[in-house]
């Protein structure tokens, strides 16, 4: 009888046995992995002296110095310098949010009362500390949108202060070879281009103010819960949960969790059939527009179902986490290895998101009282803009959606 050997091309040739099915040993070992970063996490923040102007927001929402000023000419925020506050709430929000994630998809695993008590609060935390970020986010956001926009090197103000610049030099330097400018660059711009920069200008100084304003309270708002009662009791079940899960019964650290893990990936699933892919996959949707002028200062009624989505998304990818075993951002496979299409899909729907809060806050400066109209045109066509910046966002999603999953 002919002895069989093994292919050595066949890749499954060698694999072994089937992997054990993670359970409830792995949830808990990723539960305590994640409530540890969050103890560090909050560790850093309290030795880096976190103050009035730990996170960057100056106590009066203005810039030191006239430097948001300059910045606001270039279309761009100030960038705050690295420093521990800063990093400490992000790994807190980052923890924070994987703790809450996991508890929703693996409930039936956990003691139940204390998963419905815990849920809501690091939901809370997440949502608090995350505010100040969005908002200087999305005003970087708008800012560089309306100088792209002006079709101009910079606003008006900083234009004046940089022809002066080069007309000192040229003073003093030496004469030299006057090369002709390309027809492109020399063609003058059109009216309405000129008329926006000057109402991106105005545009620009009523975002800034208002958006800086809600920056700063959402600094004091951060700060006031991160000093509170409910700040403290979430922190003291943390480091509980660092040390101990509170499983369901002893037969839940032997339970599957892939059945879970699936449920959470069906759902994105279901959620994803659901949305207009026929009219995201092409690159306009004029029904985009269609309650651009509407007065109810509710959000666009196509963006719930793509916020949902993106939720549900980031719900399946911890959950892949948990089966993998780690916490990496970027294991997104059971196995540990990435899948492209979460990756690029995920970054369409923060996109999206982005994309859908910068225009609702453009409508929302526009509705302000006695504006030039130069400043209400140049934010109608920031709202447009971003508006098609969400249909764009949502023409990658589908585009990566559809694709076979391929792993790195």
């Amino acid at each position: 009888m002919a002895q069989r050997h093994l292919d050595p091309t066949d890749p499954t040739a060698a694999a072994g046995p089937p992997p054990v099915p993670a359970g409830g040993d792995a949830l808990a070992d990723y539960l305590r992995a994640q409530a540890t970063e969050f103890l560090r996490a909050l560790r850093l923040h309290r030795e880096s002296g976190a103050g009035a102007h730990g996170n960057g927001a100056h106590p009066s929402g203005a810039h030191p110095s006239g430097a948001g000023a300059v910045d606001r000419g270039r279309g761009r925020r100030p960038a705050p310098a690295p420093d521990g506050p800063v990093d400490a709430a992000r790994a807190l929000r980052r923890a924070a949010r994987r703790l809450s994630g996991t508890l929703h998809t693996f409930q039936p695993l956990l003691d139940a009362e204390w998963a419905e008590a815990m849920r809501p609060e690091l939901a809370w935390l997440s949502g608090t500390l995350a505010l100040e970020h969005a908002y200087a986010s999305r005003l970087d956001r708008l800012l560089q949108a309306l100088h792209r926009l002006s079709g101009s090197a910079a606003f008006p103000a900083q234009q004046q202060a940089g022809r002066a610049a080069p007309a000192r030099a040229a003073a003093t330097a030496d004469p030299a070879p006057v090369t002709p400018l390309a027809p492109s660059v020399t063609r003058p711009s059109p009216a309405d281009r000129g008329n926006l920069t000057v109402g991106a200008a105005k545009a620009g100084a009523l975002l800034d103010r208002q958006l800086t304003l809600a920056r700063t309270r959402a600094h004091s708002t951060a700060l006031q819960a991160l000093g509170s009662s409910r700040f403290h009791a979430v922190a003291d079940k943390v480091a509980l949960l660092a040390s101990e899960v509170p499983l369901k019964d002893t037969a839940a650290a032997a339970a599957d969790l892939r059945p879970l893990a699936a449920a959470a990936r069906d759902r994105l699933t279901d959620a994803v059939a659901a949305l207009p892919l026929v009219t995201a996959g092409n690159p306009y949707n004029a029904q985009a527009l269609v309650h651009g002028l509407s007065p109810d200062p509710a959000p666009h009624p196509q963006d719930a179902q793509w916020h949902q989505v993106r939720l549900l998304l980031r719900l399946h990818r911890y959950a892949l986490e948990v089966l993998a075993g780690t916490d990496a951002e970027d294991a997104d496979g059971a196995d540990g290895t990435t899948d492209v299409r979460l990756l690029a899909a995920g970054e369409a729907l923060d996109r999206h998101r982005d994309a859908s809060e910068a225009a609702a806050a453009a409508a929302q400066a526009a509705r302000t009282p006695r504006i030039a109209p130069a400043t209400a045109y140049a934010l109608g066509v920031l709202h447009a803009d971003q508006r098609h910046e969400v249909e764009a966002a949502r023409y990658a999603f589908q585009h990566s959606w559809r694709k076979e999953p391929i792993r790195l």
